[in-house]
């Protein structure tokens, strides 16, 4: 049995039949060559890793040779226990023999149909959450990522998106710039060309730009065979008001986004300035204090949400915080303790029109990024006035940070040689319109957070 857990078969080319044996052997021998050489080639191309992780077909495989080998492997450790001939024991020492023989064939196949149903969680996961967008090349070299959260909480129909953030990303470093956009904007163009701007040529005063979703999906004959005109407009609206071309989507629901927090164990966010937990029409229930709190999915959403004392600006800057603690502190390590939990967390969390093939890009995209500073630029007050808003200002606040974003880091730091800490008003805290947020305005989002 030890040497059955050591080298499969060699029990069997010993003192059994040896056909069964070599076999074994060289399957053995065959897996631990292609174990070894995926482990090399990953160690050398990172990205490779990535490609086999999104791979649907391959995870298939892999998940049934992992159930193959399974049974396969119970089988020769109950061969082996047989080749042991235990009637020949006496009766306490053939009990042993049986339950560690029992704990082998437990440990072995269990570990390894583990390994199987992790391999299908993958799949259903890579499987659900890939859209069927149209796969597009980096513009300038970077990648634009429209995030949204939707609230489709109680008294709210559909889920529009209350929260949107296009995530302009280098495509060679991974530096990113947050561009956050107010719900309550209005008087913006579209997209030229597009069918929005078509139907408003001289810039949307029908509503804010949270309503461009809604006002979409109630005149669905206007796009065409889209399952998504709400999503459709409101990446119109964007791409006029950034003057970015948006490669991608994803729309977050942020009733479920607890889900994932909680899934994760928790994220850790510096509180300025105690936090309302409730209101929004409903009874504020508590306060989460000040101080640096690790937070629980319930807490990290009102985190991100709650406005009760302050407004939609210091909520867009909070979100960016929580944002930047995702980033910086969801480890591989994390990920793979938790990864049942998180894929379904994510499964009814994210909905993306990015294709399955691109997957491995953006994760590549990921890891780079937490190594690297984010910048953040918010389009709010007193920058720009969300009621008449001058959109050839915002075009040019935009590309200043992403070209800032393209430029080596240089670390500010003061007398003594220690870091400067931001004097503006930070992301948990109210702020003031004069006084500005410095999450919503960073070059180095960590920080001001």
């Amino acid at each position: 049995m030890a040497m059955t857990l050591v080298v499969p078969g060699s029990a069997q080319l010993l003192a059994g039949n040896r056909r069964l044996g070599l076999a074994a052997f060289r399957t053995w021998l065959v897996l631990v060559a292609v174990t070894v050489a995926v482990l090399v080639s990953v160690a050398v191309d990172r990205d490779l890793g990535f490609t086999m992780l999104t791979e649907p077909g391959l995870l298939g495989v892999v998940r049934l040779v992992l159930m193959a080998l399974a049974v396969f492997w119970a089988v020769l450790f109950i061969d082996a226990w047989r080749l042991g001939k235990p009637l020949t024991l006496a009766m306490g020492h053939r009990r042993a023999v049986v339950a560690v023989n029992g704990v082998l064939c437990l440990t072995v196949a269990g570990t390894l149909l583990t390994g199987a149903h992790l391999m299908g969680v993958q799949k259903d996961f890579i499987t659900t959450m890939s859209g069927d967008g149209i796969v597009t090349a980096a513009t300038d070299g970077r990648y634009n990522v429209l995030l949204m959260g939707g609230d489709s909480g109680a008294g709210r129909v559909g889920l529009r998106p209350d929260s949107m953030t296009v995530a302009s990303i280098d495509a060679d470093t991974g530096r990113t710039v947050l561009v956050s956009l107010p719900r309550n904007m209005k008087g913006f163009p579209f997209r030229e060309g597009s069918v929005m701007d078509e139907e408003f040529p001289d810039g949307f005063e029908e509503d804010y730009l949270n309503g461009v979703s809604t006002w979409a999906e109630d005149r669905p004959e206007l796009f065409g065979k889209s399952d998504q005109p709400g999503i459709d407009a409101t990446v119109m609206a964007v791409e006029g008001i950034t003057g970015l071309d948006v490669n991608y989507w994803a729309m977050v629901n942020l009733e479920g986004f607890k889900e994932l927090v909680d899934a994760v164990g928790g994220v850790t966010l510096n509180v300025r300035q105690p936090i309302p937990v409730g209101g929004l029409g409903d009874d504020v229930v508590r306060y989460i204090p000040t101080g640096t709190r690790e937070l629980d999915g319930m807490d990290t959403l009102w985190y991100a949400r709650a406005r009760d004392g302050s407004d939609d600006y210091s909520r867009m800057a909070r979100q960016k915080c929580v944002m930047a603690a995702m980033v910086s502190q969801l480890s591989p390590q994390t990920v793979v303790r938790n990864f049942s939990a998180i894929a379904d967390a994510s499964a009814e969390l994210v909905q993306t029109d990015l294709p399955v093939s691109e997957l491995d890009t953006f994760m590549s995209l990921a890891m780079e990024a937490k190594d690297e500073k984010i910048a953040t630029l918010s389009l709010v007050p007193p920058m720009i006035d969300t009621a008449d808003p001058d959109i050839d200002l915002i075009h040019e606040k935009v590309d200043a940070a992403v070209q800032r974003s393209e430029e080596p880091p240089s670390p500010s730091v003061g007398s003594g040689g220690r870091k400067k800490a931001p004097t503006a008003v930070t992301g948990g805290s109210l702020g003031s319109m004069s006084d500005g947020y410095a999450a919503n305005q960073a070059q180095d989002l960590s920080a001001a957070c």
